[in-house]
């Protein structure tokens, strides 16, 4: 695949919106999930906007596979990846409490497990941003379909930013092949959407994209708490 599928374009705004965000909003971080969206970030990123900082959150149940990116990311890039964990105490709370695999038996306890693995160490993450940058397109998901590039976070109280919201999955796949850009071995598999490794499954065929994400849930819900569906578009 070549960039004859994307649009030369849609890599000319996104790199524009990143070096805004570079020199107008520091500091300034990008929440690196490591799916193919933000292996496309991560790449243009460390080409373009050096400034911008980058973070994974690992929650401690993450594929194998996934450890294996982070591993390439850290040996193709020049561009410390910074990684965050959950809260250990508040882990092994949940787990005594409620047990370790608690978040299939009801969407409170599976969110709540989504609060200490992830929505926590966010917020550790993002402590004295200004801002911080996500891989989410609004192609993705039901509660993404209104995905604007820019948008307050109210919850963190600082600017979310969102490059690659217009963007196709054949562009983001286009780009990726094009640069040699590292990816997840597990999207060979069936996996579009790649979270930890007990909510994550290989998707069926014809379904959508997230489906493979808390799948015994109603897709409205499924989310994690990281991107709340409810969103306040930023004036231009």
């Amino acid at each position: 695949m070549s960039l004859e599928k994307i649009p030369q374009q849609r890599i000319l705004d996104a790199v524009a919106l990143l070096k805004r965000i570079e020199g107008e909003f520091a500091p300034a971080a990008f929440a690196n999930s490591l799916g193919a969206e933000d292996m496309v970030l991560t790449d243009l990123i460390a080409r373009h906007t050096p400034g911008i900082d980058m973070f994974t959150l690992d929650t401690g149940r993450l594929h194998e596979e996934t450890y294996r990116l982070m591993q390439k990311v850290a040996d193709q890039y020049d561009h410390p990846l910074r990684v965050y964990f959950p809260q250990p105490e508040a882990v092994q709370h949940y787990a005594t409490g409620h047990g370790v695999n608690a978040f299939y038996e009801s969407i409170e306890l599976r969110k709540t497990c989504c609060q200490v693995r992830k929505v926590e160490p966010l917020g550790r993450a993002l402590k004295g941003k200004a801002a911080w940058i996500t891989g989410l397109r609004r192609e993705q998901a039901v509660t993404r379909r209104d995905l604007p590039e820019r948008e307050f976070d109210a919850a963190h109280g600082i600017e979310k930013f969102n490059p690659l919201a217009a963007w196709s999955e054949e562009e983001v796949w286009a780009y990726l092949h094009a640069y040699g850009v590292p990816t997840n071995e597990l999207h060979e598999r069936g996996f579009p959407s790649i979270g930890c490794a007990p909510c994550t499954r290989a998707l069926a065929a014809g379904e959508d994209v997230r489906a493979g994400r808390w799948w015994w849930e109603d897709p409205a819900t499924r989310e994690c708490g990281l991107h709340p569906a409810k969103r306040n578009k930023a004036a231009a």
